[in-house]
């Protein structure tokens, strides 16, 4: 797999390079760090497969390279990295064909599981994008065909109890089970044996599988 990453912060780059290498030994990474450089290595051959894009890297005006870089390979998947957390603007460029949104304050571990969420088919909304726009409910659905189904919130609030759906929403930001235990109030234990509840109810085996399977509900 051919992955750009599109940012002039090197450290942003090697971070991300870093944790990307555990999607594979086989991955090549490309660097672009200004927008012409971005448009460059879009028109080589073979195309990247999936690009990360800072929305303020030099050279961008407004959204317009992220705009472009779909235009110009529209079979790429394409995650907006930024510091910027609007859900106007994140929900106006998932609308306008990006496949996920990133924000720069999250965790390692959740940008890896919000990449892995995009290259399976689907698209990432950091939460407090989500409900935002229209679209949201069918981006997000089941493919049930009931149009009389439980809504997605419904439908967790079925599987796991107020204290687990705690526990899920703080594992979607990446905390790790210290943090968690301090921000409910309870011991590290008893958070392990709410995430072994949780991977139960939502049939995953990890973590991230866990926070991937809340996405694609339409909840983290």
């Amino acid at each position: 797999m051919r992955v750009l990453i599109a940012d002039d912060h090197r450290l942003v780059v090697e971070g991300v390079r870093l944790k990307l290498s555990e999607l594979g030994p086989d991955n090549e990474f490309v660097v672009a760090t200004t927008v012409d450089e971005l448009y460059a290595i879009l028109r080589e051959s073979p195309p990247p497969d999936i690009a990360l894009i800072d929305l303020s890297m030099p050279g961008a005006r407004d959204c317009r390279h992220i705009t472009e870089a779909l235009r110009i390979q529209p079979r790429m998947r394409v995650l907006i990295l930024s510091g910027c957390e609007d859900s106007g603007l994140i929900n106006k460029l998932i609308d306008s064909g990006a496949h996920g949104f990133i924000p720069k304050a999250y965790s390692p571990d959740v940008m890896l599981s919000a990449i892995r969420l995009v290259l399976s088919g689907g698209t990432y909304i950091p939460p407090m994008a989500l409900n935002q726009s229209s679209n949201d409910s069918e981006r997000f659905s089941f493919d049930s065909g009931d149009p009389s189904e439980a809504s997605q919130e419904e439908q967790l609030a079925e599987l796991l109890t107020d204290r687990q759906l705690d526990v899920l929403r703080l594992l979607s930001r990446g905390s790790p089970n210290k943090v968690i235990a301090r921000e409910l109030g309870i011991s590290e234990g008893t958070v392990k044996i709410h995430l072994a509840a949780i991977f139960r109810a939502l049939n995953v085996r990890n973590r991230v599988e866990a926070v991937v399977a809340s996405q694609q509900l339409g909840h983290a």
